[in-house]
């Protein structure tokens, strides 16, 4: 059953309202922007493609346009974040942090500085761009560097919340958007904090944890409605925030005793990586992983990829059972 404290959209199943996470970015930096003059965005000549226009319409003046520059795109945010602005600057994933990553590393990463690199169209949903086109490796690039908060919105609504609490953090962040529009599955009153993931789903004496992040959270719940018909009750956890891991993820791990993740991401290194690494060490719990299987994307629609790499509601059903089966007895 739905959490009741969740505060969810009331029609997260039957024709969910759609817009994609990017969307939430592009109100959210607004907003932000009014917030705080220091607010700034920067972009390689993607300013519609990342919905940075609106800043740009909205604040003409604290907008840079750096052209096909991804690398220079990172010092300048870095060099603006030292000077006591608060840089967003956005790209396609797969080149932003695909092309920067060191200059990431070395500017900002490095000197902890509060610039928020902003990675648009990833995972395979972004469909016939193809695959160089899909990144699929971001959060565990990302993950991997020291001082970066890694944060991944399951719909609009929580990238607009993202963004808002992104330029208050003071510290370097990564955040992940999508291009495809998804089902919107939470509302203005879904509580968001940095580093507290949210339970969306839980059944009575839940038997599997699921976790999730971005918009395959609303696969997870999917997956959960129809393990429930099968009399396996479940409980389904947003995990927008990869690092820092909250603790209650081992919470959950030790109440269900089995775990699946569920990403839009390499399996390595993402979600799945992050939460076997935590529960290595605090809870070992069998766990099964739905993503990207050591695999590069290729063209077709978001949701023929979505079925292809078994990233679909009957795979989380399935790996859901088998976590379930390899519990101790």
């Amino acid at each position: 059953m739905i959490n009741p404290t969740a505060k969810l959209a009331a029609n997260i199943f039957e024709k969910p309202d759609m817009a994609s996470t990017r969307e939430g970015f592009g109100k959210g930096v607004v907003e932000a922007g009014k917030a705080d003059e220091r607010v700034v965005v920067l972009t390689a000549d993607l300013a519609e493609s990342t919905q940075a226009h609106h800043f740009q319409k909205a604040f003409p003046e604290r907008f840079i346009q750096v052209g096909v520059a991804e690398q220079n795109m990172a010092t300048v945010a870095a060099g603006m974040a030292n000077y006591g602005k608060i840089p967003f600057f956005t790209s396609y994933a797969a080149f932003s942090p695909g092309r920067n990553w060191e200059q990431i590393r070395t500017t900002i990463a490095l000197n902890d500085l509060p610039a928020i690199a902003c990675g648009m169209h990833a995972g395979v949903s972004v469909g016939p761009d193809g695959a160089t086109h899909q990144a699929l490796e971001d959060m565990a690039m990302m993950r991997a560097l020291p001082k970066f908060t890694v944060i991944s919105a399951c719909d609009a609504e929580e990238g607009r919340k993202a963004t808002l609490a992104a330029a208050k953090l003071g510290k370097p962040v990564y955040m992940r958007f999508g291009r495809e529009k998804t089902p919107m599955m939470t509302t203005a009153e879904t509580p968001f904090e940095i580093g507290k993931l949210n339970v969306f789903w839980r059944g009575e004496k839940p038997q599997v944890a699921i976790f999730g992040t971005g918009p395959l959270v609303h696969n997870a719940l999917l997956a959960a409605r129809e393990l429930e018909k099968d009399g396996i009750s479940s409980v389904v956890a947003n995990v927008h925030t990869l690092k820092p891991p909250d603790p209650a993820i081992v919470s959950l791990a030790q109440e269900t005793g089995a775990v699946v993740t569920v990403e839009e991401h390499q399996v390595h290194g993402g979600l799945g990586g992050a939460i076997a690494e935590l529960l290595a060490k605090e809870a070992p719990t069998p766990i099964e992983f739905i993503g990207m299987q050591d695999k590069f994307g290729q063209s077709g629609t978001a949701a023929e990829l979505i079925e292809h790499y078994e990233m679909g509601v009957l795979h989380i059903v399935a790996a859901a059972k088998e976590a379930i089966g390899r519990k101790k007895i």
